[in-house]
């Protein structure tokens, strides 16, 4: 394992790709839930101050290549507005650069996917997708994974599975290059952890492609029940963890 940074043993590298194919499997399949997994493996194993950042290239790659193989399913008309919100956020939240109380988020996050379930959201314009831009990359600056903020606003244009996770991909592409561009200007060294992001890239990229045919062949029958269920779950564990924040402190 000559490839892998000094502070980083062999078995956590091994186990943290490993962990990449099932995550991208995850969310090519379900269209959610991948990338909590993954930041919440990675958390562990992870030395703090590389968590963010390199969690961040991984699903860059990851979604980047989601959307590749799904490409014909994007709903173009949401690019150009959440990449514009997306880059204020980014910006604002570099600048700040600030460690909000992680309950705040946790709480606010969980509160917003329920309602995006269990609710009725309005309908899905341009200028919501610009906020869900801004709103998301500035808040993934300190909370890492906040595709299921990006997956709850692309639930309420009711697209197709396919269209849906190829879109929510395309989108998070280009949310992940931004905040790793902002992580390089703040002076996160990249360079040694590059073939070992390759490697967790390259894994991911496999569960995309597995987690693809599942959803071509049985997407309709079982993607938006399974969809909700998952952001609920997800909502519940950030509410939890967020009670346990308030509760300490």
């Amino acid at each position: 394992m000559f490839f892998l940074p000094p502070d980083l043993e062999p078995l956590a590298a091994l186990l943290m790709i490993s962990v990449s194919m099932g995550a991208s499997f995850i969310t090519a399949a379900f269209g959610i839930g991948g990338g909590m997994v993954l930041v919440a493996v990675m958390a562990v194993l992870l030395p703090p101050a590389a968590l963010i950042p390199v969690h961040g290239v991984v699903q860059l790659g990851s979604n980047f290549g989601r959307a590749l193989i799904m490409l014909k399913h994007v709903e173009r008309s949401t690019i150009l507005p959440f990449l514009a919100g997306s880059a204020i956020g980014a910006g604002l939240g570099g600048a700040l650069f600030v460690q909000f109380p992680p309950w705040s988020i946790q709480l606010g996050l969980a509160g917003f996917i329920v309602w995006s379930v269990l609710g009725r959201l309005p309908a899905i314009g341009k200028g919501h997708i610009f906020v869900a831009g801004a709103a998301s990359s500035f808040l993934t600056m300190f909370f890492g994974a906040t595709g299921s903020f990006v997956a709850a606003t692309v639930k309420g244009m009711k697209l197709p599975p396919l269209d849906h996770v190829a879109t929510h991909s395309t989108l998070m592409t280009l949310q992940h290059l931004l905040k790793s561009v902002v992580f390089g200007f703040l002076g996160f060294a990249f360079a040694p952890w590059l073939p070992f992001i390759a490697a967790m890239i390259a894994s991911g990229f496999l569960g995309t492609v597995i987690g693809r045919q599942l959803l071509a062949k049985m997407g309709h029958r079982y993607f938006q029940p399974i969809l909700s269920g998952i952001l609920l779950l997800l909502a519940a564990r950030l509410a939890w963890s967020g009670m346990e924040g308030v509760l300490a402190g």
